[in-house]
């Protein structure tokens, strides 16, 4: 029997500068997503069936089980089609995987991802992020070391699925060459370079205003924002983040929080900390 489990992720920042060739730094988190192969007839699954036709196998019956919620911006897209591929298709090398994730959502399901979320959720180092080049797909680990600190995500209430929202319209104008839409990934890169030198100097007080900066431009200039999404991260901000800005491809979707020693998250805020990439479970 086929057993698997992938993450979520959860972008520290980086955000639509995947299919821009620009910077990402992503870390997998202990949420996630697992799938058993089981027996009986199968049942048409959109997700299930993609990734068996992507991996030229039967599409057999699956059980899926989650601790992840889905909509919020925490790549449970991503998660489920690798852990689908895995307790299908078994290990393969990681970047096959990887690409064979992004064809089920961009092929399959009419979502124009880019490589981001795969590579996070099948690549991501288990104790750390993964610094991400899209120009030419290299990857670096970087140490995220909290310490006190803590990371959460709230979830804004309101869902998005990335073939039906703005995603493919956001991609699409950065493909026309959209001066405010680039001035985001330009100024988002930066950002990202800024965030490894903060995380290398252990000065997490320092990765506050990036998470600012970011979502500031994710909002102005991305336009990925909503009213839903500003009100939670006012409540971030008033539970004492240091620093907050929406996550995931936007419209919709969770907050992410950075919370300095002695400021508590909102009860119902998820707390999200580095866990290791997806995995066989048996065979």
């Amino acid at each position: 029997m086929g057993r698997a489990f992938a993450p979520g992720r959860v972008n520290l920042i980086g955000e639509h500068t995947d299919y821009n060739g620009g910077l990402a730094l992503p870390f997998a988190i202990e949420q996630g997503i697992t799938v058993t192969v089981r027996t009986g007839p199968p049942e048409a699954q959109p997700f299930r069936d993609a990734v068996a036709a992507e991996l030229e196998v039967a599409p057999v019956p699956v059980a899926i089980d989650s601790d992840l919620p889905s909509g919020t911006g925490l790549a449970s897209s991503a998660a489920l089609s690798a852990a689908l591929a895995l307790a299908l298709g078994g290990e393969r090398d990681r970047w096959e995987l990887a690409r064979l994730c992004q064809r089920v959502e961009n092929d399959h399901l009419g979502a124009r991802t880019g490589l981001l979320d795969q590579i996070a959720v099948l690549m991501a180092p288990p104790r750390g992020a993964l610094l991400i080049d899209f120009a030419d797909l290299s990857t670096e680990p970087v140490a995220l070391d909290l310490g006190d600190w803590r990371l959460a995500v709230l979830d804004s209430g309101e869902r998005h699925a990335h073939a039906e929202s703005g995603y493919n319209e956001r991609r699409a104008e950065c493909e026309r060459g959209d001066a405010r839409r680039l001035r985001h990934v330009d100024s988002e890169n930066a950002r990202v370079r800024e965030a490894v030198d903060a995380l290398a100097a252990s000065d997490l007080a320092a990765l506050a205003p990036l998470l600012d900066a970011s979502h500031a431009s994710l909002r102005d200039d991305f336009a990925v924002s909503t009213a839903a999404v500003e009100a939670t991260r006012e409540r971030m901000l008033a539970a004492g983040a240091a620093g907050a800005r929406i996550v995931g491809g936007g419209f919709g979707g969770s907050v992410l929080g950075l919370f300095p020693p002695g400021a508590r998250p909102p009860a119902e805020a998820l707390a999200v900390r580095p866990g290791p990439p997806a995995r066989v479970l048996a065979t």
